[in-house]
């Protein structure tokens, strides 16, 4: 491990005063470094390397173990043991979950909106605990109950929706249909459908949200402008700049900017969060891969969907890349 620098330098202070400000939990973290760093990397780690990436943030091995223990518990996580050595991967059934965030915290938020909404109708023999799993997943996906029984939402994901209503078994249980109001012209009065928007989500706490992560992390973008990390202290800040990202970008229902307020603050974020991914980025390769490395030597360079993140990043930047 890199020898820590002294507490006069900036980078420690930066690390230090982003730790202080908003302290990781060690369950949420595993599964953003899984998401961030393991999963490019072929998916899989041994559990020496993972107390390795782990042991900056203050998580020791008793609280990591527990930790990986309860997140393969609840599905996504999958365990393999070599003797007396165990290696921890990305459950089988917990991928497309992990796919589906990955979309959402990488990509751009989308921009131009068809008039449509999509909505999602439970059948009236839809039991109570598969309409309460269906709720939770529509809810986490973005969508929002814009009338009793009604979930909708003016951007949704089809692919996304099927894969949630297969998983759940409630294909033949749900009506799912596209939904666009009438022409003026047709003689009917009533209201825009771009209104509710304003009628199923209140934004007062994503606004909140992202605003906080600009004043944190500009900070951060400052600091950069004049000191160069170590590739370990790139892989701290990029973990947890995409961990604070992650929070805010998972609670946005990520709604068309055409139906949302002028000066979304969502815009200025996403564009913040990629300018310090892009700095940081090389340098945490080379720490990822040499910690995945001393125990798999095999552990692939990152898969060609890393370098679509945030709109695109630099090819083979790093050492690790160039080894």
């Amino acid at each position: 491990m890199t020898r820590p620098k002294t507490a006069a330098d900036p980078l420690t202070a930066a690390i230090a005063l982003l730790l202080a400000g908003d302290p990781p939990r060690s369950k949420s973290l595993v599964v953003s470094i899984f998401g961030d760093a393991i999963a490019p990397h072929g998916g899989q780690v041994w559990m020496g390397s993972l107390i390795d990436l782990l042991s900056p943030f203050g998580v020791n091995d008793r609280l990591l173990r527990t930790s990986v223990f309860r997140l393969a518990q609840e599905g996504w996580l999958a365990a393999r043991r070599d003797g007396r050595r165990s290696a921890y991967a990305i459950a089988p059934d917990a991928q497309a979950r992990f796919e589906r965030a990955c979309r959402r915290i990488y990509a751009p938020p989308p921009a131009d909106w068809d008039g449509g909404w999509t909505l999602v109708i439970g059948a009236a023999g839809i039991d109570a605990g598969a309409r309460a799993a269906l709720r939770k997943e529509l809810l986490w996906e973005g969508y929002a109950l814009v009338a009793p029984g009604v979930a909708g939402h003016p951007a949704g994901d089809f692919a996304v929706l099927g894969e949630i209503l297969r998983r759940l078994h409630l294909e033949h249980e749900v009506y799912v249909c596209r939904a666009t109001e009438l022409p003026a012209t047709d003689g009917v009065a009533a209201r825009p459908l771009r209104q509710l928007v304003g009628d199923g989500w209140d934004l007062s706490a994503v606004i909140g949200a992202y605003e906080d992560f600009i004043a944190r992390h500009a900070a951060l973008a400052e600091v950069l402008e004049h000191a160069r990390p170590t590739p370990q202290q790139a892989y701290i800040l990029r973990t947890l700049l995409i961990h604070a990202w992650r929070r805010v970008q998972l609670h946005d229902p990520q709604l068309p900017l055409s139906l949302l307020p002028d000066a979304w603050p969502g815009e200025r974020a996403y564009a913040l969060a990629g300018a310090l991914y892009r700095q940081l980025e090389a340098g945490a390769e080379d720490h990822i891969l040499a910690t995945l490395r001393r125990e798999e030597a095999g552990t692939p360079d990152a898969d060609a969907a890393f370098y679509q993140r945030f709109g695109g990043l630099p090819v083979g930047a790093s050492l690790g890349r160039r080894a």
